[in-house]
């Protein structure tokens, strides 16, 4: 299998200052990479922003868990923990797992956002290694079929679709607390459709609403 095509939108000036991490109201956010093994065209970093809220989240540099841990320092005094950034956040799994492992005492939920291809990236099932420190996924499936999956997703590896609802379908068996998610406002994506799907699976359904990001 041919290796991930890694895409980043690299600025001409970079922040004075990385965000490691990033608070919205009560909850703590985990920037923990801005590369992805998708192109969203409705992602506001391939349109170009790094932006959320008041936070650039560009990260130029790959940062140890160590260095995550500090900035969290204490994580009960949050809602919950959310590995969300504009990237993939299972492309660092063991920097992923290592930080989860260490918030995991504390008793916050600690959620991760993903694309779905971690098994497919890391050529076997995560999922066992994820339910050990995780709480809840959410996953985004973005579309009810592969056809306008890739048109809006624009996946660098092949069978990513089909990997993705793989994925959505063994993972309440390990996380019970699996959300599936689509966006409202896509051309041709049919939102009682995915949930339909989400349900068949076991998973629960998030309908998000376009260009309202974290």
């Amino acid at each position: 299998m041919s290796k991930p095509i890694i895409k980043t939108i690299v600025k001409t000036e970079l922040p004075s200052q990385e965000t490691l991490v990033y608070t919205i109201k009560n909850k703590l956010y985990i920037n923990l990479t801005d590369r992805c093994t998708l192109a969203c065209e409705f992602c506001p970093k391939i349109q170009g922003s790094m932006d959320v809220h008041e936070y650039n989240l560009l990260l130029p540099h790959r940062h140890s868990a160590d260095e995550y841990i500090a900035q969290i320092h204490n994580p009960s005094q949050y809602e919950e923990i959310v590995f969300c950034g504009f990237g993939e956040p299972t492309l660092r799994l063991k920097e992923l797992l290592t930080i989860a492992q260490y918030c995991k005492p504390s008793g916050v939920p600690v959620r991760v956002n993903t694309d779905g291809l971690g098994n497919l990236v890391n050529k076997r099932n995560i999922l066992p290694e994820l339910s050990l420190c995780v709480d809840a996924l959410s996953v985004s499936m973005n579309a009810q079929n592969e056809t306008i999956y890739n048109r809006h997703c624009v996946p660098a590896l092949k069978g990513s679709y089909q990997s993705m609802l793989e994925f959505l379908r063994l993972a309440p068996d390990y996380i019970s607390n699996t959300t599936a998610t689509a966006i409202d406002g896509l051309e041709g994506v049919d939102i009682a459709s995915c949930e339909q799907q989400a349900i068949k699976m076991n998973a629960k359904f998030r309908r998000r609403v376009l260009d309202i990001v974290g």
